[in-house]
């Protein structure tokens, strides 16, 4: 069976889709934007966009019984590459000794004009 994860503490996607589905023991979550789900709102800044991201990221997977040490694979899309750095720095605060395997994309634009949106998939032990 197919769950539809959905919580308050991450934004409302923007979009015709969900912010994640469960299946058994994995979860795999929509890319998430560095949206302020109280305001609405999305920082400036890239590091600050990157922390909202896995803030987002991080309350979804939470919401469907989860940690982030349950985080796999994450796939992160830049703006620009040249912010790589930045985000890497922001990404490596936040999992610690607990990373996942990564791939870090540069794209032509992203949804909102976001320099910055992350997505996961998590499974459970």
């Amino acid at each position: 069976m197919v769950e539809t994860i959905n919580t308050e503490k991450a934004p409302a996607a923007v979009g015709p889709y969900v912010q994640a589905k469960k299946f058994g023991n994995m979860l795999i979550t929509s890319g998430q934007l560095p949206l302020n789900p109280e305001t609405g709102t999305m920082p400036e800044d890239v590091a600050e966009q990157a922390k909202q991201s896995l803030a987002n990221v991080e309350a979804i997977v939470n919401a469907a019984g989860l940690t982030k040490s349950d985080i796999v694979k994450a796939t992160v899309f830049v703006k620009d590459l040249n912010d790589f750095a930045t985000v890497n720095e922001v990404y490596g605060a936040f999992f610690g000794d607990q990373c996942p395997a990564r791939s870090c994309v540069e794209v032509a634009r992203l949804p909102l004009d976001a320099k910055v949106e992350i997505e996961v998939i998590a499974v459970s032990a």
